[in-house]
């Protein structure tokens, strides 16, 4: 017991814990080399209602994580081993045990050789982490290179997960030595006089050593836990400095070769004949935006990179790519909305702690994240591949929302918003909030690529307690203008979940159905809701589509927050297995293409609202819109800036000075109703409500003037709302 006052946690552990562990049996004849990653099902004890239930493993980096599908490795582990500290015991035929901070994990292989390949590369798993954590805690305070450095702070942080455990441990041990030495003490207090009295001072000043030498442990293991925190911080500051000025500068390359790629594709598309690769002629019109670039060979001492140059609006082109870090405010959502259960979520006032920097102009906005498919979609000659696209369109709306859980802005009424893209992406984009309650906006897109697209979207939203659902009524019509064809589809509706407990995540569920109005193509994409108990993948959307007269020429598979691909139908057939007696068709396609992926977020977007990297610029301050544009909303300026406080402020004066004004308004209907004259109600300045021609609908369509003014600057017009 000595020995063990020494410090040494683990040698405590096997000293005093009941039981013993039997060492790791050793495998001849069968050497595995270092492996990084193994992978492979296993079946581990649940509990004895379940038994043995198969999970899927993962050992990489010295951590065992299992999870109950591979589907799963993308979203929710369900545990991790790791193995520096473990204990790796081999039982009877095809059984390991794997044992670590006081819990042991049973667990079944399918053969013996699948067994014994497991604990080989347990076994080594193990030794490499316990090498690279013993090499850790050797290392100086002088950092090495920055590669070496993340090996070094990976064995670290394992040191310090090691150093927990073992505080874990005699936490345990001092409870239970505790315990005893207060039994005995009782027991000797009424024993006093007694015969047995000096056998029980024996073992109560035994109990007393235990628990002596106990806390002794823990206090050196708590000394050893800070003396590696500390002797690393200097290390961690140099690498994460490293790292940052590496980030830094990866972002000005990328966005100066983007931007360089950017202008030379373009001026190729609109004049590629005239494009030789030699300098061009600076003499001509002004005027004319094609003879304003200029391009040169790039020369053998010039940069990695073309260099390109073109007139003074190029820096008009620049967009961000980064906003303020989102500061680390709490705020119970449950004490706010607890008064709400049933309320329409736009009636809720709620700070900015639970909004996002964007209002639902600019999410509106946000759906056209991938117009290419609508840019590649008009250049296509059949109405069914144009579908694919469309609906590939349809659901890329949605990838940005995975994890954007946060609330955007509620537009004031008469708010605007503008995107103007027609450098970089030839479409304009014109949105009017046309409606207070209900809430509602119109938006309208030109493309000088061959469509438009406008929507008109009322917001339908209800808190139920547990999960908020938000309805978007109303459809999308998209006209592509060779064809003529006319594309309508509607939205499905989005859930936000775990409101009272647990981590929001959000969900998007029910059907769309895209209906080609010019030649009756049809295409139905069916958004499965997350269940916990499905194996299938998370967030998948299927779909079919068919011709006017019934017949399924694709299939649509993927999931929303990833990828669609499209796989052309050669053969169909009825089996079985169909819902309501009905048979269930099967249908034999060719090898499915690739229609849409989602972009990668860009780097640090988790502090940044997880925004997409056009999210990211539709906040960015330009000069000439409109004073109506959601741009110069002040408490939504505010927040992007970090300034909550400030920005809850305005937000209060804003909301009221809205309610001032919608009852004017009432005031003098009422007024003119008993005078008996006619008045309007509240009309859009840039939308009308007009009857839909190929639907017959009632909707907002826009008037037009909205780019006549700004050209003009004449906004003589726009109300005063900010």
């Amino acid at each position: 017991l000595t020995g063990i006052a020494s410090g040494n946690s683990c040698k405590l552990t096997e000293a005093l814990a009941e039981g013993t562990v039997l060492p790791s049996p050793t495998l001849p004849g069968l050497h595995l080399p270092c492996l990084d990653t193994y992978k492979g099902w296993l079946f581990k004890w649940t509990n004895y209602l379940k038994g043995y239930q198969r999970r899927w493993f993962v050992l990489s980096n010295g951590l065992l994580s299992y999870y109950r599908t591979q589907a799963e490795m993308a979203h929710t582990c369900r545990g991790t081993i790791p193995l520096a500290t473990a204990h790796i015991e081999v039982g009877d035929t095809c059984h390991l045990v794997l044992t670590s901070g006081g819990r042991s994990y049973h667990l079944k292989a399918t053969s013996e050789g699948e067994c014994q390949r497991w604990v080989s590369a347990l076994q080594q798993a193990k030794a490499n982490a316990t090498l690279l954590m013993h090499h850790s805690d050797d290392s100086g305070d002088e950092g090495p290179v920055p590669q070496e450095d993340r090996a070094l702070t990976q064995g670290v942080l394992k040191t310090l997960a090691s150093k927990l455990d073992d505080l874990s441990t005699c936490n345990e041990l001092i409870g239970k030595h505790g315990a005893a030495l207060q039994r005995s003490l009782s027991e000797l207090e009424e024993l006093r006089g007694s015969a047995d009295s000096t056998d029980k001072v024996k073992a109560v000043n035994e109990r007393a050593t235990l628990f002596r030498i106990t806390s002794n442990a823990m206090i050196n293991a708590c000394r050893d836990f800070l003396d590696v925190a500390e002797s690393h911080s200097r290390r961690w500051q140099k690498a994460l400095q490293h790292e940052r000025e590496q980030r830094h500068h990866l972002e000005e390359t990328i966005e100066q070769l983007a931007k360089q790629h950017n202008s030379l594709e373009r001026a190729w598309r609109e004049n590629p004949t005239s494009y030789t690769g030699v300098e061009r002629s600076q003499e001509g019109d002004a005027s004319d935006e094609n003879d304003d670039a200029e391009f040169f060979d790039a020369m053998e001492d010039s940069p990695a990179f073309i260099t390109v140059t073109a007139s003074g609006d190029i820096q008009h082109k620049t967009r961000r790519s980064r906003i303020p870090d989102k500061p680390n405010y709490s705020l119970n959502l449950w004490s706010i909305m607890k008064n709400c259960i049933g309320k329409d979520l736009s009636k809720i006032p709620m700070p900015v702690n639970f909004n996002e920097p964007l209002s639902m102009l600019q999410r509106l906005t946000e759906d056209l994240e991938y117009s290419e498919l609508l840019d590649r979609a008009a250049r296509c000659d059949s109405s069914l591949e144009q579908m694919c696209l469309v609906a590939a369109f349809s659901v890329s709306s949605y990838s940005t929302t995975v994890h954007r859980t946060a609330k955007p802005f509620n537009p004031l009424l008469g708010e605007t918003y503008e995107l103007d893209r027609l450098d970089e992406y030839g479409y304009r984009s014109i949105s009017e909030q046309v409606s207070h309650h209900p809430p509602a906006a119109a938006h309208h897109v030109t493309s000088q690529r061959g469509w438009s697209l406008w929507q008109h979207i009322t917001i339908d939203s209800k808190f139920r307690g547990k999960y908020i659902s938000v309805m978007p009524l109303g459809n999308i019509h998209l006209q592509f203008h060779s064809s003529g064809n006319h594309y309508v589809w509607s939205k499905v509706t989005s859930t936000v979940h775990n409101i009272i407990v647990g981590k929001l995540w959000i969900d998007q569920s029910g059907d769309i159905d895209i209906v080609n109005n010019t030649t009756k193509d049809t295409c139905r994409l069916k958004f499965s809701p997350y269940s916990y108990f499905s194996r299938e993948v998370p967030r998948k959307v299927t779909g079919v589509v068919e011709d006017r007269e019934g017949t399924a020429h694709y299939i649509l598979s993927g999931t929303w927050d990833d990828k669609m691909e499209s796989a052309k139908i050669v053969d169909s057939s009825q089996g079985c297995g169909g819902s309501e007696g009905k048979q269930k068709t099967v249908y034999q396609t060719l090898q499915p293409k690739l229609l849409w992926k989602k972009y990668p977020l860009p780097d640090n977007a988790e502090n940044m609202h997880f925004f997409s990297s056009l999210a990211l610029t539709l906040n960015e301050p330009e000069e000439g819109v409109a004073p109506t544009d959601s741009r110069l909303r002040p408490d939504q300026r505010l927040m992007e800036a970090g300034l909550w406080d400030e920005a809850n402020s305005q937000k209060q004066r804003l909301e009221e000075r809205q309610r001032l004004e919608r009852k004017r308004r009432d005031a003098q209907a009422n007024q003119a109703l008993e005078e008996g004259q006619d008045i309007e109600g509240y009309q859009p300045l840039w939308f009308e409500k007009r009857t839909d021609d190929s639907t017959g609908e009632s909707t907002y369509l826009y008037r037009g003037g909205y780019w006549e003014a700004k050209d003009r600057q004449d906004w003589s017009q726009c109300p005063e709302i900010f």
